[in-house]
């Protein structure tokens, strides 16, 4: 695997200065790209990144810049995918504290095809192995988001199809995905 990063890039585990930046680039894509913008029940980390992400010592952000500029986030915590909305069974096998769950993961529209995402995730990836308590790499995606599903799929597992029950409700396309733990 190659593990030169994206020449004029910067790839780094977040630090308060980037906060700002990485916030700004979430919410527009929960608005532009997603359409239904922020919702409290579904992203309260967003809210307050700091403390979800850079002052637990298990969880991290990692942000992607250019110039200056926060271009791309991968974010990771300990919680699994709750129930509901999500079925009980991934909740049982993604229990909170031994999963890493990945979330998050966005790259400005600009910045795209420059493999920013991947390495984000793997960087991640390889912060959950070196923590130790993490048993599984877990997480969902919405695949009516253009490229979303086969960006997955290139790196991950699928291990449950919400699409068919519908079980997110109409217009939420989710797949839920487990990626293996690096050595």
């Amino acid at each position: 695997m190659n593990h030169h990063h994206p020449p004029g890039y910067q790839l780094r585990h977040a630090t308060s200065q980037d906060v700002p930046g990485a916030r700004s680039l979430i919410l527009d894509t929960l608005y532009r790209e997603f359409g239904y913008g922020y919702v409290p029940a579904w992203h309260a980390d967003v809210l307050d990144l700091e403390a979800t992400y850079l002052r637990d010592p298990r969880h991290t952000l990692l942000v992607a810049a250019r110039d200056g500029e926060v271009v791309g986030t991968t974010a990771l915590h300990s919680r699994g995918p709750a129930h509901p909305p999500h079925p009980r069974h991934l909740a049982d096998r993604y229990p909170c504290g031994r999963t890493a769950q990945l979330l998050r993961v966005y790259v400005r529209p600009g910045h795209r095809r420059h493999g920013l995402a991947r390495h984000m995730v793997r960087l991640a990836c390889e912060f959950a192995a070196r923590e130790g308590g993490y048993e599984s790499i877990y997480l969902h995606t919405n695949v009516d988001i253009p490229g979303a599903e086969q960006f997955w799929r290139s790196l991950a597992e699928e291990v449950h199809d919400a699409r068919p029950s519908g079980e997110h409700g109409p217009g939420v396309s989710t797949v839920h995905f487990e990626i293996p733990m690096p050595h």
